[in-house]
């Protein structure tokens, strides 16, 4: 049987088995052939615009449960919004760009890459990239994920690597790129510049030192107290490799120095704040106090290195804290943020002997050649050596690692390009945006990257790899300026249309100028191409420029950003101040985070705890839509969890809800809707609160759907089929289903009821159970011809069928059934009955209650599913034994009695009609009367 056939199974035939691993590919062929996402735009081209951005994922390796929270999460989003009313456009897209990629073709290539030319690498890349694409798009369809599959964005694409070369140049344009040479994290692993979000912290070991750097004798002139004596200042230092390029000293212009003398008659300087922590650290106990100073007094005076032929300059900096060391911070310009910044106002070279691969270059005195980690050792033998070492210790912190090859990197000054964050206002027009135009969603996301984008420094935008999009600029070999302009650009971009970015890889400069260019500083036309590639940031970060601008069914800015907490310093970041620096707005309106997929007990998913699960391992035992649930159960604004034992009770929770459709399916196999359905008005009591509840259901599912809150609604469509229709109302409904005549009034009035609730509870589920809803959608009456589940709207609440009188009434019945069925449950214990209709129930009420309920003797039969009610006021049930007592109802009192009657055969309720008729003897009133109607029909 195909899949055509499973779905237009005749309704007496219809399975509703789970299955779900071999069912679900049938409903993804089903929406491939009747192209549900083209039949989607179309009928909804009139609807108001919802754009969800997709965040493109690297196309570098399958997908892992991340990637499928994150994918199944967006298509609950767009499924939820169209069907809201929303013309919900989900365009995905693929960063394909970058080290994540260029690194595993590294690995495949091996040796062969170094007899390989620029462009032969960049093509493998782009293979790489095209096959894990193509693999990914199948994954995430696999997910029941529904969106523009046939067209996706690339950041590979020709038009896409246009666009990023045009807002580069609109970055040079309005001034603020910047060449300089700044410290900045490299990784010598992977020999090239990282950003701030390409950057991880982990827990590492490092050597931690307190160094002497004697204070050069005729600064100590200035002091009489220091005169004559063996001066030192100390430093403390966690990079021992970093001691050769020391340059200076930092003090913080507001803390108070002192210089004490220890044994030997040696003179320390360090920070007061310290003094006591540091003399117990070094074991020193007899020390004198020699002098104070204020910081301004050391300012400009100098000290001798430990053992190279410089001096170390005392300056001032604000950056130096009394959290730890000595409160004199060494300082090597070439290798920190803040060492940098203060050496620029102390004008000092930014001085940093290391090369690509962190190794020490040539002028490094007694280390040259060697790899700055293996130095750590060696620098610090030689402090020792020379008598500069005063203490060394291990400490265990947060350093920072590269993301890609997960090695500690470093902090290397070299001559790079720079996005400015404060010389065109990029940083104040970033914050505004995020304070006053975008919603966060949770609200603290607002302040973390707040905080991230006040803090940050400049934007280094380039790397010194092979696959991405080169910075298209050229450099004057007669003066090394660069030449960038608006021609230049618009030259290059209309190549790039093309030709794609290879072009500047295959080209020789002269032909990627407009003809006449010359560098605007010497008038050279000796031109060279920089041969350094974007940050692959700025790649995604343009997004909204290279997709949202540029497809006539997208518009910027997004409706809404969704990714992990972890790219509110990834892409959420750098879309951001791409936006804000070309365009003056963000690219969104909102942005959603989710947190991150851990094991059962919490912990982080890794291959070498064995807690690694996969999506594909998942989906193989038990669906996809198990996958979709477990997206919809958690609330994902926090870490979510995942094992075996919840991935089982989700199978069980699936289950429920399913076998609930599956009841209201099996008892609508003979109800046409258009023929067979009753009208409000003609409904039992029972029916028309179930309406009520339905409404309820209703408004708090749209509200959740509204407030991305899936959890909620997972949980409020899981209770109501549990607790309302399973536990109560279809149980009660039984009865008037299997026993009344089958075209009786009060049979169809409970198939209009169940018919409405299936009907709005599909579609419902769908933006969430989207195989399931799928299913049920083909089988209910009435749909086989009205296509898929996924083209309707989300039910609006009737308030008609609000009735909150009514409500309360049912409210009280349901007390009085929870006390009904703890007094049924006693009997049973004791064996005094088997099923409860064995049993007649004496029902004695408050006179309150008595008077609201004395004639609905069969309401509550029904209600309670006995065989008999006998209601009285409470007080006349004093004189009865085996009395139970009201808990959810005082003052109620049940006494239940075996039913003296003979017991239908039909129906099962005990009756005193059963046995007085003579042909059917077997039955009651009721079903006699329906059997007899039944037989002469046939």
């Amino acid at each position: 049987m195909d899949y055509k056939e499973t779905l237009n199974l005749p309704r007496t035939e219809f399975p509703m088995k789970a299955n779900l691993a071999r069912r679900e590919p049938d409903f993804l062929r089903y929406w491939d052939e009747i192209d549900l996402y083209g039949r989607l735009r179309e009928s909804s081209k009139d609807r108001p615009l919802y754009i969800l951005h997709d965040g493109p994922p690297y196309a570098n390796g399958h997908i892992h449960l991340g990637t499928a929270l994150n994918k199944i999460l967006k298509d609950m989003i767009v499924k939820s919004r169209q069907m809201a009313g929303f013309n919900a456009v989900y365009v995905p897209g693929w960063d394909c760009h970058g080290l994540p990629i260029e690194h595993q073709v590294d690995k495949e290539l091996g040796d062969r890459k170094k007899n390989m030319t620029p462009v032969e690498v960049r093509q493998y890349c782009r293979r790489y990239a095209e096959k894990f694409i193509d693999i990914q798009r199948e994954e995430f369809k696999r997910l029941g994920v529904i969106g523009d599959w046939k067209n996706p964005y690339l950041t590979m694409s020709y038009d896409y690597e246009a666009t990023i070369a045009r807002e580069l140049g609109k970055f040079f344009e309005n001034g603020s790129v910047i060449r300089s040479k700044k410290p900045i994290y490299w990784c010598p692993h992977c020999r090239t510049a990282l950003a701030e979000a390409e950057v991880e912290y982990e827990d590492h070991e490092s050597p931690s030192i307190y160094v002497k750097f004697p204070l050069k004798k005729e600064f100590c002139w200035a002091f009489p107290e220091l005169e004559g004596k063996k001066v030192s200042i100390l430093i403390w230092t966690t990079t021992p490799w970093t001691i050769p390029a020391n340059l200076a000293i930092a003090l913080h212009p507001e803390f108070s120095y002192v210089a004490v003398e220890v044994s030997g008659g040696e003179v320390w300087i360090l920070a007061e704040g310290l003094l006591e922590e540091c003399m117990k650290k070094f074991g020193v106990d007899g020390y004198r106090t020699v002098r104070k100073f204020k910081a301004f007094e050391l300012e400009r005076k100098a000290c001798k290195h430990p053992f190279v032929e410089r001096d170390s300059l005392i300056v001032l900096g604000t950056h130096v804290t009394l959290d730890a060391g000595t409160g004199c911070v060494h300082t090597a310009p070439g290798h920190g943020r803040e060492d940098y910044e203060v050496a620029l106002e102390y004008g000092l070279d930014i001085y940093s002997p290391v090369d690509d691969g962190g190794c020490f270059t040539e002028d490094v005195p007694f280390f040259s050649g060697r790899f700055v980690f293996d130095a750590n050792r060696a620098v610090t033998s030689k402090l020792a050596e020379v008598g500069a070492l005063i203490k060394e210790e291990k400490i265990v912190h947060s350093y920072p690692h590269c993301w890609r090859c997960k090695q500690p990197v470093i902090f290397r000054a070299t001559e790079q390009w720079f996005i400015s964050m404060d010389k065109t206002g990029i940083r104040q027009k970033a914050l505004e945006c995020i304070m006053n135009d975008v919603e966060w969603i949770p609200s603290w996301g607002r302040d973390r990257i707040y905080s991230m984008v006040e803090h940050r420094p400049d934007w280094c935008i380039s790397r010194q790899r092979s696959w991405g999009v080169p910075i298209t600029v050229f450099l004057c070999e007669e003066c090394g300026n660069y030449v960038a302009s608006k021609e230049i650009f618009d030259h290059i971009v209309k190549i790039f249309e093309k030709e794609g970015a290879d072009a500047w890889f295959e080209r020789p400069a002269e032909e990627l100028m407009p003809p006449g260019t010359r560098c605007g500083n010497c008038g050279s036309t000796s031109l060279r191409k920089e041969t350094d590639i974007l940050d692959v940031w700025f790649d995604s970060g343009v997004s909204h420029a290279a997709v949202l601008e540029t497809r006539s069914d997208l518009r910027s800015p997004a409706d809404l950003y969704l990714e992990g907490s972890d790219q509110h310093r990834g892409w959420f970041h750098s879309s951001l101040l791409t936006s804000v620096g070309t365009r003056g707005r963000a690219p969104y309106r909102a942005v959603l985070t989710h947190g991150f997929v851990v094991d059962g007990q919490g912990y982080k998913m890794s291959k070498s705890l064995g807690n690694v699960i996969y999506p594909q391992e998942v989906i193989e035992k038990y669906g996809a839509e198990i996958l979709r649930l477990w997206v919809a159960a958690e609330d994902y604004r926090d870490d979510i969890r995942i094992s075996e034992d919840i991935l089982k009770r989700l199978s069980e929770a699936y289950r429920r809800i399913r076998n609930t459709c599956r009841f209201l399916l099996g008892n609508l196999y003979d109800f046409n809707p258009e023929r067979d359905a009753v009208e409000y008005s003609e409904l039992e009591e029972i029916d028309r609160y179930a309406l009520h509840e339905l409404q309820r259901i209703v408004q708090k599912c749209r509200r959740a759907f509204d407030r991305y809150e899936f959890f909620k609604a997972y949980h409020t469509l899981y209770q109501y089929c549990v607790v309302h229709l399973s536990a109560f109302y279809l149980d009660v409904l039984k009865d008037r289903l299997y026993t009344s005549y089958p075209s009786s009034t009060e049979r169809r009035a409970a198939q209009t009821t169940i018919y409405t609730i299936l009907d709005t509870m599909v579609r419902l589920m769908a933006p969430i159970l989207s195989f399931t809803a799928e299913e049920v959608w083909r089988h209910i009456p009435g749909n086989k011809e009205k296509g898929s589940v996924h083209e309707e709207l989300l039910p609006e609440v009737r308030d008609e069928w609000l009735d909150d009188g009514l409500a309360r009434r049912w409210d009280m019945i349901l007390d009085i059934r929870s006390d009904v069925a703890r007094a049924l449950e006693h009997a049973r214990q004791k064996k005094l009955i088997g099923h409860s209709l064995d049993a007649l129930v004496h029902l004695g009420l408050p006179s309150n209650l008595y008077e609201d309920f004395a004639g609905d003797f069969k309401l509550l039969r029904d209600v309670f599913i006995v065989s008999g009610v006998d209601i009285r006021k409470v007080e006349e049930m004093a004189e009865m034994d085996e009395i139970v007592t009201g808990e959810n109802v005082p003052g109620l009192c049940v006494k239940v009695e075996v039913a003296p009657w003979g017991k239908c055969s039909r129906c099962w309720i005990r009756d005193a009609s059963v046995g007085t008729h003579a042909d059917h003897p077997e039955l009651c009133d009721r079903c006699y009367d329906v059997v007899k109607t039944m037989l002469k029909a046939v």
